[in-house]
């Protein structure tokens, strides 16, 4: 049975990787590029989209990887199972402190009435981003390295 968890656990969180590289080097950059107000329009839904579906999938994989450190604890991967959890708490804290505030602003925004500095915003969130996803890209290893 902890294999399993094991398994399910590393799918989860590599799917969840999976999502936040997409974003971070396929679908900001695209939206980036195209024309007149549509790139922002496009990051304010993927905001809301995205801000209301990510939260569950963090800490829901938090859970997953703190059953796995516990329950296989006598296991030898158990260890880096723990530090993976401990980088998924400083994913967590980092989203809720440095980009969730950002997202919460700009899934309001309209062409009408985004402010000035909006593209300064989501440059900053996008930087953000980035040591996020190395944070959990960080996690996703420790998970595989723990199930050999």
């Amino acid at each position: 049975m902890l294999n399993a968890l094991e398994v399910f656990t590393t799918v989860v969180v590599g799917l969840m990787v999976g999502v936040e590289l997409s974003v971070a080097f396929v679908i900001n950059p695209i939206l980036n590029a195209l024309p007149e107000d549509s790139g922002q329009l496009g990051r304010a839904h993927g905001g809301r989209m995205l801000g209301a579906v990510m939260p569950v999938w963090y800490i829901g994989s938090l859970a997953l990887v703190a059953v796995w450190a516990v329950a296989g604890w006598h296991r030898d991967g158990a260890g880096l199972a723990a530090t993976a959890g401990a980088l998924l708490i400083l994913s967590v804290i980092m989203s809720l402190l440095l980009l969730v505030p950002i997202n919460n602003r700009g899934k309001t925004w309209t062409p009408e009435n985004r402010p000035a500095d909006w593209k300064q915003q989501m440059n900053r969130w996008d930087r953000f981003h980035y040591v996020r996803v190395a944070v959990i890209i960080t996690a996703f290893t420790l998970l595989v390295a723990a199930l050999a």
